[in-house]
């Protein structure tokens, strides 16, 4: 009877991987191709070296920090072997995150350290949930000045002490707004807090959430986060760091799977 379940011979059976299988087949695949969109889109914006291929994508920033340089798996297949390809496509000597939406091997004979299995949440539009409320004033970014505060937000409040002394354009090019949207929470002319939204695949990637210490307890990290979900009528997806889990999970993010973070030092 076990073979009445059985497709006819020959038949092609799509494992969800597929370079030209339909993004929505799936919404891990959907969070999967967003976030190599994410690691490209900045730096094809600004002419820096980028790379996307049917197994990988991934680019270079800048030299100083892994956070502005992303390296992401989009097919189960060996990380190894992304990493040589990245050495040959990609400027070798710089830091960055390698992102594998999958378990992987130990990596470290490559030189690379695990950073951990952070979780991918989710928010669904049809999640109801009660916008939070800051004291802090939420401004949508539209200008080269508020980028460069939002930038400097998220190197000092983050923190990324890599990236510190700010150089201001380290993280954020004058183009960046051209292909995601950047907030900036203020109190008075001062900024305290940031976030990124950047649409792909058809779903939102929130990222780049900052809170300076003078804004935390005041609702600012909820609140500009809230800002990144909810610009895009469609699901919202991040990769969370611990300290970021539980607001997530109160504006009704769901963990739905561990990632594998490792990062070239």
């Amino acid at each position: 009877m076990a073979s009445s379940i059985l497709p006819p011979e020959g038949e092609a059976l799509a494992t969800g991987w597929e370079p030209d299988l339909a993004p929505a087949d799936s919404l891990v695949r959907q969070a999967v191709l967003a976030h190599a969109s994410w690691a490209t889109d900045a730096a094809r914006r600004a002419g820096k070296p980028w790379f996307d291929g049917d197994s990988w994508a991934g680019s270079v920033l800048g030299d100083s920090g892994p956070m502005t340089n992303w390296v992401i798996q989009k097919q189960p297949v060996d990380p190894a072997e992304v990493i040589l390809e990245a050495a040959r496509e990609l400027p070798n000597n710089v830091p960055y995150l390698f992102v594998s939406p999958w378990p992987t091997r130990d990596l470290r004979e490559h030189g690379l350290a695990l950073a951990g299995h952070p979780p991918l949440m989710v928010h669904l539009p049809m999640t109801e949930i009660v916008a939070p409320t800051t004291d802090v004033d939420i401004r949508q970014v539209t200008d080269a000045a508020g980028l460069a505060q939002a930038e400097r937000v998220l190197i000092e409040g983050y923190p990324l002490p890599e990236l510190q002394p700010v150089r201001a354009g380290c993280m954020y090019d004058a183009s960046f707004l051209e292909g995601s949207t950047v907030w900036v929470g203020y109190d008075g002319d001062v900024p305290l807090a940031t976030s990124t939204a950047h649409s792909a695949a058809g779903v939102t990637i929130v990222e780049n959430v900052a809170v300076m210490p003078a804004a935390r307890g005041r609702g600012a990290g909820a609140a500009i986060t809230w800002a990144a979900t909810k610009h895009h009528d469609q699901p919202a997806v991040l990769i969370a760091s611990d300290n970021g889990q539980p607001v997530y999970q109160r504006l009704g993010y769901l963990r739905l799977e561990r990632w594998t973070v490792w990062v070239r030092p």
